[in-house]
């Protein structure tokens, strides 16, 4: 608790701080100080009432995760898998495929599992403790970059995300499809942002997959910046300066 608030709270009050928004439109913050005097003076019944002033009216707020989960999820309604192995992708669209899949997830952090649908696997995904030739599908959303950068408690391995990389490979059934999502960028050489991620070039991806004998079904590409699906050539070239980078979305399939 912060320390005004602590002294506050012996009489009983507590200081709430707003999150900042300037685009109110106009003569909205007059009509909200008289509704809230309004409530304030007559409040529903068993009701306290505080204020935290916002406006998110408009249209819906669309963002690279949206697109990275969409695209992960046409390409899973497409192949109808029996089985799926997801490696760090989001958690929240971990939770909708399970409403009708039978997930194993692997998480180098231990966590239990919340769905009789989900199996959990604790381990690196540079070595993953699974059978060769077992899943028809793997999904890993916006994970690649991070394996080995210690962000997330994992060990230091530069070479993490190429051994992530053949593991995946290893356990996927031939004709099977690896569905992932990574960050890149048009920048002359791939980018170690230690320790927090790895910055690809749309060149290396397309070599580290296909060194390892995948074929490309389908590649998009999400322009963070103009937020919607953009061209490669629209993919920034310096991610450095403009503090941002651009995201890859791929489904190869396993000959």
């Amino acid at each position: 608790m912060h320390p005004i608030n602590k002294i506050l709270s012996y009489s009983g009050w507590q200081l709430y701080r707003s999150r900042r928004q300037s685009n109110f439109p106009k003569g909205f913050r007059a009509k909200y100080r008289g509704d809230f005097a309004s409530l304030k003076n007559n409040p529903p019944a068993g009701f306290d009432i505080a204020s935290e002033v916002l406006y998110e009216s408009g249209d819906h707020p669309d963002n690279y995760i949206d697109y990275e989960c969409a695209f992960a999820a046409r390409h899973l309604g497409r192949i109808s898998p029996q089985n799926i192995l997801d490696i760090g992708s989001y958690r929240h669209f971990i939770l909708g495929l399970l409403a009708n899949y039978k997930v194993t997830t692997v998480d180098v952090r231990d966590r239990k599992p919340i769905s009789n649908n989900e199996t959990i696997v604790t381990c690196d995904a540079k070595k993953l403790a699974l059978p060769d030739a077992f899943f028809d599908t793997i999904v890993s959303l916006c994970s690649l970059e991070h394996f080995g950068l210690g962000r997330y408690g994992d060990e230091i391995d530069f070479g993490a995300d190429i051994k992530a990389l053949k593991e995946m490979v290893r356990v996927l059934k031939p004709g099977g499809h690896l569905i992932f999502t990574t960050e890149m960028a048009r920048a002359p050489r791939p980018i170690i942002v230690f320790n927090t991620h790895r910055i690809y070039t749309h060149d290396l991806i397309s070599k580290m997959c296909g060194d390892l004998g995948l074929i490309m079904e389908e590649e998009r590409f999400f322009s963070r910046i103009y937020n919607r699906q953009c061209e490669l050539d629209e993919v920034l070239i310096d991610p450095i300066k403009k503090k941002t980078q651009d995201v890859y979305l791929g489904c190869w399939k396993k000959v």
